[in-house]
C-alpha cells in the first residue's frame, strides 16, 4: 500500500512538471505590424512591469505578459534580468537574512 502512494505521487508529481514544459514560439523573430520584433531592451521593460501587466491580463484578454514576437535569447535575458529587478533581486533577500542573523547575535 505505501509503494503504491509512492509510485502514484511519483507519476503525478512527473505529470505536472511535463505540463509545464513551453512549446516553440512560432512567432520567434518575426515582427508586428510596422516594427520589429522585441529585443533585450523590450525585454528589460516587460520584465519591469511584468507583475503590474499579470494584474492586469488578469482581467484584459488583449495584454500578454509575454511577448510573442521577439528576438529570441536576448529578450528572454532582458526579461528575466528585468523581472528580477522589480521584484528585488536576490540582493534583498540577502540583506534581509544578515538582519536576521545580526538580530539574533545581539539578543
Amino acid at each position: 500500500m505505501k509503494k503504491g502512494i509512492i509510485v502514484a505521487a511519483l507519476v503525478l508529481a512527473v505529470l505536472c512538471l511535463a505540463a509545464c514544459v513551453p512549446g516553440a514560439n512560432e512567432l520567434r523573430g518575426t515582427a508586428p505590424e510596422g516594427g520589429k520584433p522585441a529585443g533585450f531592451w523590450k525585454g528589460l521593460w516587460h520584465g519591469m512591469i511584468a507583475p503590474v501587466t499579470f494584474i492586469v491580463s488578469l482581467f484584459n484578454k488583449a495584454v500578454n505578459v509575454y511577448e510573442g514576437r521577439n528576438s529570441g535569447n536576448w529578450y528572454n535575458f532582458g526579461f528575466i534580468l528585468g523581472l528580477t529587478m522589480s521584484l528585488g533581486g536576490s540582493g534583498g533577500g540577502a540583506a534581509a537574512a544578515r538582519r536576521k542573523r545580526r538580530s539574533f547575535s545581539e539578543d
